[in-house]
């Protein structure tokens, strides 16, 4: 349930700001100052810069939604998934300008450049010790957090959650849309005849989620019902030109919420305002809604407030809250003409009253990853059905290990044609050859019927650092920028890669969980499937290294990075044995923490809860060992509280080593800045 929502948007500092400038379709898109060849965006004025901008942006749209959360809920019941597209962009720059510069770069810096970052900050300035993630699926980001939150609720593995998205404007970002020939020369115009481009905005919008139990009494805005995934598989910005893709992201929020398309009576749209995009949108929600399409109402808040990236589907579902609780569809501002390739109702003029239980907010990104969230009032008479859960088991591995230098050798003929190099960076190559192995380790083809309905999470600690240095360095020494390269800086782009290369189009989501990454994406595979968001998912999580990654580990860390890449089939158990899989193990339980003092001990003993086991089942223990002094010694003081006798313990290699070891394992993982997570695996050899 949304007990409380939070917005910094060009409409005003409030979430209130945000609905009534939208509802009553006031165009806040306008010059922008202070940015180097930006002409005109959706701009936040008046903001308080203290930090990283985008950090400063979430804190002020947090602040605000936090105020609703109840004093008698514990903040170490309470968790924060962000979604972000850029993160701290800002801070990344300034680096590497510092870099150009023949400069020392300051170390700090470091620090916020990364999604985790930014969210363990908001959650140490709330007291937050539950779950803390970040999501990085480009421009649904957003949506894909409130998701994920909403189902960690509705699991019971938390309270309440905050979740939302953050993006600040930068010359980065507007140097890359310019490249790919994207900006529209004056407001955006989605769904329009006239619509020539996208307007580029920034902001941050957050939610506060409680369970139903706890939000008895309590003022509601309206309920995060269900939400869906899919992954296009086919560009690395464009759409399917069909919207087949982004079609079964709504079929799936609908299946899991419950809802009909005849119950839906209004859709945010993803509506950009560019020609492939809006039209294909129109398709998917013809081919989601069927003949419910006639009545619906669409239109998209971008109109007024620009594109927010990774922020924007959190400040349109807040919208969609709000215009589902009242019945009011805001109208899509600077629509002037009907397009024959978008025919339906999008609200041109003045909003429109709609009854309905029932509406569905749309977010799609680079990379091919697609987002809906259904949301519903709070009074509707029946809630999402509940889940058919199954055992999840691996069936496929694929592991790439650094040698004495730190860096991989991989056979990249084996891997991808000349022709698909030419569009991927390095991150992608060792993501795409560790799925490949994994994929083909679990006896399934790429491109075959089965593996079409594979989903694909990726995961990465620091994103990708190469693609990144390689478009903006050129920028800060007045090049120009290189559109090729400026879809790559995202950093859920390698799962489109691994996605198009290998045929899979089952759900996908990218997050960015620092040191803990691996058993983040482990943990949310392992919750989808076990919720029936899929039969089947491919994890992959990958780094590489630059002299950038190197010099900020050695400055604040005194060590070594090195690169790696592990990739993990799993599936619900039934689907497994269906199709005569050869089951390597099973994931018996995951638990997440946050905190310095006792996180630790906290998702240790989450985990057992979740597999329902006591510490004595514990075979082996593989332990995070950051190498960090009072990390570790902090680890080992929570190993000795959960168990009477330690198990065995073993020095972080991973979870593809602890699967080999046979038995039953728990493997440990911890960011720098507080994230923990614990695994337990059951080897089947």
């Amino acid at each position: 349930m949304i007990i409380g929502v939070g917005a910094l948007t060009a409409l005003g500092p409030t979430a209130a700001d945000l609905w009534t400038g939208a509802r009553d379709g006031r165009v806040a898109i306008g010059p922008v100052h202070g940015i180097p060849n930006a002409e005109l965006g959706g701009q936040v004025r008046n903001l308080t810069e203290r930090s990283d901008r985008a950090l400063d942006l979430a804190m002020v749209a947090a602040d605000e939604a936090m105020a609703a959360l109840p004093t008698g809920v514990s903040r170490e019941r309470v968790g924060f998934v962000l979604g972000t597209c850029n993160a701290g962009l800002l801070s990344a720059r300034t680096w590497l300008q510092s870099r150009v510069d023949g400069e020392e770069p300051d170390l700090r810096l470091a620090e916020l450049v990364t999604p985790q970052g930014l969210a363990e900050s908001v959650a140490a300035r709330f007291g937050l010790g539950g779950p803390v993630l970040s999501v990085s699926t480009a421009c649904a980001s957003g949506a894909n957090a409130i998701g994920l939150a909403a189902e960690l609720v509705r699991s019971g593995r938390v309270d309440a959650m905050l979740a939302g998205g953050t993006d600040a404007l930068s010359d980065v970002v507007f140097a890359g849309f310019a490249a790919l020939e994207s900006l529209s020369p004056a407001p955006a115009a989605p769904y329009s005849a006239t619509r020539s481009g996208l307007s580029l905005g920034e902001g941050a919008a957050m939610v506060v989620l409680l369970s139903d139990e706890l939000a008895q009494g309590l003022p509601v805005l309206a309920e995060v019902a269900g939400y869906g995934l899919s992954a296009d598989g086919h560009h690395p910005t464009a759409p399917r030109e069909d919207g087949s893709g982004a079609a079964e992201a709504m079929r799936a929020a609908m299946r899991h919420a419950g809802v009909k398309p005849e119950e839906v009576g209004y859709v945010n749209g993803h509506g950009t305002g560019t020609l492939k995009n809006d039209s294909a949108e129109t398709r998917a929600i013809r081919l989601a809604l069927g003949a419910a399409a006639d009545q619906v109402l669409v239109s998209s808040t971008k109109s007024v407030i620009g594109h927010l990236l990774g922020a924007a589907g959190a400040a349109e579902a807040v919208v969609t809250a709000h215009a589902v609780a009242q019945g009011i569809a805001p109208p899509t501002a600077g629509y002037t003409a009907p397009d024959p390739g978008c025919d339906l109702d999008y609200v041109p003029g003045n909003a429109k009253t709609f009854r309905a239980d029932a509406a569905l907010s749309n977010n799609f990104g680079f990379g091919g990853a697609n987002a809906s969230l259904v949301l519903t009032r709070a009074d509707r008479p029946h809630g999402p059905p509940p889940p058919e859960p199954d055992r999840v088991v691996i069936t496929g591995v694929g592991l790439l290990e650094a040698d004495e230098s730190g860096y991989v050798e991989v056979d990249v003929d084996a891997v991808l044609s000349r022709r698909d190099r030419r569009r991927i960076d390095r991150l992608g190559l060792l993501s795409v050859a560790a799925a490949s192995m994994a994929l083909t380790d679990a006896g399934l083809r790429a491109g075959c019927r089965d593996a079409e309905r594979v989903g694909v999470l990726f995961g990465t600690g620091h994103g990708p650092v190469d693609a990144m240095r390689q478009f903006v360095t050129p920028l800060l020494t007045e090049s120009a920028a290189s559109p090729g390269l400026f879809p790559n800086t995202v950093y859920n782009q390698t799962a489109g890669h691994i996605a198009a290369r290998l045929g899979l189009r089952g759900p996908t989501s990218t997050l960015s969980v620092g040191h803990a990454t691996d058993a983040a994406v482990l943990a949310y595979a392992t919750d989808l499937l076990a919720t029936g968001h899929a039969d089947t998912i491919l994890t992959v999580v990958a780094d590489t290294l630059n002299d950038d990654v190197e010099l900020a580990y050695a400055g604040l860390l005194g060590i070594k990075p090195v690169e790696g890449g592990l990739a993990f089939v799993l599936e619900r158990r039934r689907a497994a044995v269906d199709r005569g899989a050869d089951i390597l193990g099973e994931v018996r339980g995951t638990g997440s923490a946050f905190g310095h003092r006792h996180g630790m001990e906290r998702a240790m003993r989450a985990a057992l809860a979740d597999a329902d086991l006591e510490p004595a089942a514990i075979g082996s223990l593989w332990l995070a060992a950051t190498g960090i002094s009072p990390l570790d010694r902090a680890e080992l003081r929570a190993v000795r509280r959960v168990f009477d006798r330690p198990p065995p313990t073993h020095q972080a290699l991973g979870m593809a080593h602890a699967l080999r070891g046979g038995g039953v394992a728990m493997i440990n993982s911890s960011t720098f800045g507080g994230t923990h997570l614990s695994v337990i695996l059951e080897a089947n050899r």
